[in-house]
């Protein structure tokens, strides 16, 4: 292979990840169909740990992979991947006909396609449950929209090594980094801004088994779990019952919900926490709906953990 080659190939890796980062993220940011939808995803649990006092349901699969299964598993999803694959293995831009043949021209950009999508949709599903209590809005985009970029980045340049053993010179690098970064921030901010919170998602979970203890009219998004005697209170957003059970029970119940045991006697669902305040040692949770309540000392670490608390 000739040194202009080589020139082209590089120059072409550049161009290549600057335009394949805009089709991406439009996709991963939820853009199919004509319609924007970034989302947001429900709050990820605490961790991989269960004790008498404390313990996070929800533990398997991780919510940012159920998210990248749901969307990979979106036949919209896969048929716009499949055909930005096709569409650019078929034209072969930037010298790739040149390099490669149909087969592998296709292959090659097929995978370049998915994992720059599935940095985006990682990015925003880890990101965006762990620091949108600690960061505002804009700054919080910001990061989102760095760290896509840096990982857009890294699989275009890891491609392109693998498959035509070429990597950029480090004169090129400012410019390939700070141009994939530069676009990963615009577009994370414009589909945040078109799309605005009416157009965002969450990655609903599977309703909760407990729920079918509950007549049909207060059926809804499980709010927490409550002890009072021998029954456990279950509360919803659509209102209250009395159940006789454990509360060790009820929690094995709530299937899919991510949650969090605070305190002996309750159990929350994490997304239905309006707000959390310190009160000495313990701490109180304002609910979505019905009364708060409290936290343990011994749980406080855990609610700090779920970012429900600064640290």
């Amino acid at each position: 292979m000739t040194a202009s080659t080589w020139t082209c190939t590089s120059a072409g890796a550049f161009r290549i990840g600057s335009r394949l980062i805009v089709r991406s993220l439009c996709l991963a940011s939820g853009w199919a169909g004509g319609k924007v939808m970034l989302m947001r995803p429900p709050p990820l649990p605490l961790g991989f740990r269960k004790t008498r006092e404390n313990f996070v349901t929800n533990l398997a699969p991780h919510p940012a992979l159920r998210e990248m299964r749901t969307h990979l598993g979106n036949p919209a999803t896969l048929a716009a991947l499949g055909g930005i694959a096709a569409i650019l293995g078929l034209v072969g831009p930037f010298d790739t006909d040149e390099l490669l043949r149909l087969l592998p021209r296709t292959v090659y950009w097929l995978v370049l396609v998915v994992a720059t999508y599935s940095v985006g949709v990682l990015s925003a599903a880890l990101l965006w449950p762990r620091l949108r209590h600690h960061l505002p809005r804009w700054p919080l985009l910001g990061v989102i929209g760095l760290f896509t970029g840096i990982g857009v980045m890294l699989v275009v340049i890891a491609m392109n090594a693998a498959t035509f053993g070429h990597v950029p010179e480090m004169g090129e690098m400012p410019e390939f980094a700070g141009t994939i970064i530069a676009i990963a921030l615009i577009v994370t901010v414009v589909l945040d801004l078109v799309g605005g919170p009416a157009g965002r998602q969450e990655v609903a979970p599977a309703p909760a088994p407990i729920l079918e203890r509950l007549p049909l009219h207060k059926r809804g998004p499980l709010v927490a779990l409550s002890v009072e005697d021998h029954y456990v209170r279950i509360r919803t957003a659509k209102g209250e019952e009395m159940v006789l059970l454990r509360l060790s029970d009820a929690i094995r119940e709530v299937g899919e919900t991510p949650g969090l045991r605070v305190h002996r006697s309750h159990w929350i669902a994490l997304d239905q926490v309006r707000t959390a305040a310190r009160e000495g040692d313990r701490a109180r949770l304002t609910m979505r709906h019905g009364d708060d309540i409290p936290v343990s000392r011994a749980n406080l670490p855990a609610i700090r953990e779920a970012g429900l608390l600064p640290r």
